[in-house]
């Protein structure tokens, strides 16, 4: 490994608005001396949530609820349904809504669209991860009435002479919603009767076409993001494609000497929920391997 290797941070990797609003919305809270409960991990990275930890920031799952006694209860980027704030409100929590601005729009859109769908016999179609929390809070919206979809496949459970209205959970690929709505199109009894709302967050959504480029670049790619980061697999095989010499790692210390053997260049780069200082972290060890040869 070369010592004078060239390494590189990609200036446009790490965390997104929605993300950073609600960290910053938990420290405030944490330095004013409130007792903090995260619903979920506020980040899908297990070493910023250690990081939050360590400040006073206590992470609960829904069926942990109703043992809380007081206290604030963080609601993440990635939204509710309206039965947590309910659930919330009968328990006495004080809420701290965090939700991303953008995921908040499109909750209001969702709801919309089903009254909408409601009064004509239609339904609601999300392109999005079954399960994912976002997702859990649009379907909330509808009383979990709302068709979820994860690829092509998933639209025989669609009804094609009914009415539609698709919609996308904000962090899914713009190709494959291009792809669904093409194939909602052609398949749909009266096209007409189909509404199609592009509900894709666009500074989530833009860095696909950016790590295609940063990722030809380098000689070697280390994509840094959490084990339970949807958008960090997707945004992982966009520069695994560009560049095979891409390695997928959550820590610093899963770096290997020998992936960087005949390197002369290392772009390092990471998810919407990667944060800064662990790719900074990342790059000062890749320099101690470098130093050891």
């Amino acid at each position: 490994m070369p010592v004078n290797l060239y390494i590189e941070i990609d200036a446009q990797s790490g965390f997104c608005f929605g993300v950073v609003h609600a960290i910053s919305k938990a420290e405030e809270s944490l330095a004013d001396g409130e007792r903090v409960w995260s619903l979920g991990d506020i980040v899908h990275n297990r070493l910023e949530v250690q990081r939050l930890e360590q400040l006073g920031l206590h992470t609960v799952r829904h069926e942990d609820l109703s043992s809380l006694s007081g206290g604030t209860l963080l609601i993440r980027a990635h939204g509710e349904p309206p039965s947590t704030y309910r659930c919330a409100e009968t328990l006495g929590l004080h809420v701290i809504d965090a939700t991303c601005p953008v995921v908040a729009r499109l909750q209001r859109l969702v709801r919309d669209a089903g009254k909408e769908m409601d009064a004509c016999g239609g339904q609601v179609v999300i392109l999005g991860k079954k399960g994912h929390a976002e997702v859990v809070g649009l379907t909330g919206q509808v009383d979990e009435r709302a068709i979820v979809v994860e690829k092509a496949e998933d639209l025989d459970r669609v009804d094609f002479t009914k009415p539609i209205f698709l919609l996308s959970q904000t962090t899914q690929s713009l190709d494959l919603f291009d792809e669904i709505k093409r194939i909602v199109m052609a398949r749909a009894a009266d096209p007409s009767r189909v509404t199609v709302k592009d509900t894709i967050c666009r500074q989530v959504a833009n860095r696909e076409s950016h790590l295609k480029e940063f990722a030809t670049r380098f000689d070697a790619i280390v994509f840094v993001c959490g084990r339970k980061s949807s958008n960090g697999r997707v945004l992982y095989e966009v520069c695994h494609e560009a560049n095979p010499r891409t390695y997928n790692i959550e820590d610093s210390s899963e770096l290997r000497r020998e992936w960087f053997s005949d390197c002369h260049s290392v772009g390092i780069c990471g998810a919407t929920s990667t944060p800064q200082w662990l790719m900074r972290r990342v790059a000062e060890k890749i320099k101690e391997l470098a130093a050891m040869s």
